[in-house]
């Protein structure tokens, strides 16, 4: 009974006779992809915003601190940070 609503709630028919599924469960094809190395050029250039973004949450800090801004500087620097990470991650991360 239980095996029947799982094929209706899955939209599965029954299952195939046992020499067919015999015959599929063989492999077919393998393919292998190479990881690729991460472009010199380019990880230079995140490391350069990583600095920038180093020196703006610095500067920011500086600013607020010496013109008695009234906000708190993590109201700028966490989404600059939060930015700046899912930017690296989804660099690393493309494959």
């Amino acid at each position: 009974m239980f095996a029947n609503l799982l094929q209706l709630i899955t939209r599965r028919g029954p299952p195939a006779p046992l020499a067919e599924s015999y015959d599929l469960a063989f492999v077919k094809e393998i393919s292998v992809r190479e990881k690729t190395l991460p472009n010199p050029r380019m990880s230079r250039l995140l490391l350069a915003g990583w600095v920038l973004i180093a020196g703006k949450c610095w500067l920011v800090n500086w600013l607020i601190e010496k013109y008695r801004v009234p906000i708190d500087p993590l109201w700028v620097i966490i989404p600059t940070l939060l930015f700046a990470l899912l930017c690296t991650a989804v660099y690393f991360w493309r494959d």
